[in-house]
């Protein structure tokens, strides 16, 4: 594993030289870098931004952070990279998406398999407990799942609640998803997988959060809103906010 890091800082010191990587922190170059990234995931990195969001949430090496709903692990190879080996990445996979699709189960464990400072964890979103003390967590494109019609209605509030639980003061709370139109309710995250900012704004500061800022990084005009995020003739260029919410001291 420490190779894995040596080989990854040696590539992100090169990318450091060019005027493009100029302004990415060291730790962030080094994530980008990372030989064990699979070629599909550093494809989809000019659409992502990652190393834009990565620096703009604050990641710095020896931070414990959560992937919050980790899916195939695009972000959780590249935070524990970011984070390095004094750091922790507790990568979240909701049971109830293990139980529809085995994958995410599978892509779990490969990716814990690969970096030794990922902890899997894996519960229903009603039980999730997450570590204390933790310095981010971190969700994209994931929000708009606490909606779905098959969980309980009150999801979204006890998942911030155990999300502000376990950071620690002054830790960071960085949600991105697809936008879907103002005031169009909760139909959305089910219907077309995507929610109205609004509404995700309420609910974390409901929680105790601090809105800090937004970013317009992943902002995309051409977006209707109105498209399913999975339609060919839109996947991959949404429309997403991005909000930073920090926990009070």
């Amino acid at each position: 594993m420490a190779r894995k890091w040596m080989m990854a800082a040696a590539a992100a010191l090169a990318l450091a030289t060019s005027g493009a990587q100029a302004a990415t922190p060291a730790n962030i170059a080094a994530a980008l870098a990372d030989k064990g990234r699979p070629e599909s995931e550093v494809a989809r990195d000019a659409a992502r931004k990652p190393g834009e969001l990565l620096a703009y949430a604050g990641v710095k090496p020896g931070d414990k952070v959560v992937d919050l709903v980790m899916g195939g692990g695009y972000f959780t190879r590249l935070l524990s990279v970011a984070v390095g080996p004094k750091g922790e990445v507790s990568a979240y996979q909701p049971s109830e998406f293990i139980q529809f699709q085995a994958k995410y189960g599978e892509d779990q464990k490969k990716v814990a398999s690969a970096y030794s400072n990922v902890k899997p964890l894996t519960s229903s979103f009603g039980e999730l407990d997450l570590p204390d003390g933790v310095d981010l967590v971190l969700t994209v494109q994931n929000y708009h799942d606490l909606h779905l019609t098959p969980f309980p209605k009150d999801t979204a509030a006890k998942v911030n609640a155990e999300v502000f639980k376990s950071l620690k003061p002054g830790g960071v709370y960085l949600v991105v998803d697809h936008v879907a139109p103002a005031g169009s309710g909760l139909e959305p995250p089910m219907k077309i997988h995507r929610i109205d900012p609004a509404i995700v704004r309420q609910e974390v500061e409901a929680a105790g959060f601090k809105l800090e800022s937004q970013s317009d990084l992943l902002k995309d005009a051409a977006d209707p809103h109105t498209a399913n995020v999975f339609d060919p003739a839109i996947r991959g260029k949404t429309d997403q906010f991005v909000m930073k919410f920090r926990k009070p001291k």
